[in-house]
């Protein structure tokens, strides 16, 4: 397994990014950290110097993992399941704009909070069918370029979709397509899951991605998750991708990031050993 920190290319509303903006600066720091790569938090990729981006992190040594599409509900208020279709449509054209991002750094594209919640007077049956529709959208479109998208579940108090694994694995198998897989992230499992290494389990080979945060969505080892156990239980499924740190930046980004992955490797250290 491999590590990285999230960084968004601008500023954003969302806390659990430990670095947001300055990216020279910030790409120096997490190749000095011992990160492995960065996962990109992007609002929308039209308006930012992909390549200048790409090639900087790349002479740095480090990859992309993943690019986040959080913004642009966070920000923009794109969803998949909003009921004016211009919105909708508009939320497909910005993954559309992810997808082609992604191509280009070899990069996995999240969606999270981007498909929406049911808003008011929305009948569930339509949110899902609109969800299902994006979904379909987009993993086509993905396909023709070779990538992959990963679906996060997120907890109920976020949004009113699709909030465990068993529900995402259960709506990934409607969508049908090879290139959708999953994202785990301890943080919204500790609120949602019966047990994160069951989930896991159930997952298994359709895990894409995964996000660390601990309890309190600090970083690991300042909440009470058992991360050694977690990191076991994705070891004995044979997952080798990348852990991620999403994670508030408290106390500040270069500390919580420090002791965050220096906790994890341990982690990792010790699953390889038992």
């Amino acid at each position: 397994m491999k590590f990285s920190a999230c960084l968004s290319t601008g500023p954003a509303k969302f806390e659990a990014v430990p670095f947001k903006g300055d990216m020279a600066k910030t790409i120096s720091v997490v190749k000095d950290l011992g990160f492995d790569g960065i996962e990109l938090a992007v609002r929308d990729p039209g308006a930012i110097d992909q390549d200048l981006i790409i090639r900087t992190i790349f002479d740095a040594g480090l990859e992309i993992p993943a690019i986040g599409t959080g913004q642009a509900w966070g920000e923009d208020g794109l969803s998949f399941t909003d009921p004016d279709p211009s919105v909708r449509a508009a939320a497909v054209e910005r993954v559309r704009a992810h997808i082609a991002f992604a191509k280009k750094a070899g990069a996995i594209v999240i969606i999270g909070l981007l498909r929406g919640k049911i808003k008011p007077n929305v009948d569930e049956r339509d949110a899902r069918q609109w969800m299902l529709e994006a979904f379909l959208d987009i993993c086509g479109e993905a396909s023709k370029h070779g990538v992959r998208i990963a679906f996060e579940p997120i907890n109920r108090y976020e949004t009113s979709l699709l909030n465990n694994v068993a529900d995402g694995l259960a709506f990934i198998d409607k969508v049908g397509s090879s290139n959708l897989g999953m994202l785990l992230d301890t943080f919204h499992m500790n609120i949602e899951e019966p047990s994160i290494e069951e989930s896991i389990r159930l997952a298994g080979a359709r895990i894409f991605h995964v996000h660390y945060a601990d309890s309190n969505r600090m970083y690991p080892g300042a909440g009470h998750l058992d991360f050694p156990s977690i990191v076991r239980t994705l070891a004995s499924v044979g997952y080798h991708g990348y852990l991620s740190g999403e994670h508030r930046p408290d106390p500040e980004p270069i500390t919580a990031s420090k002791n965050g992955l220096a906790y994890m490797r341990r982690m990792l250290r010790e699953a390889a050993d038992r």
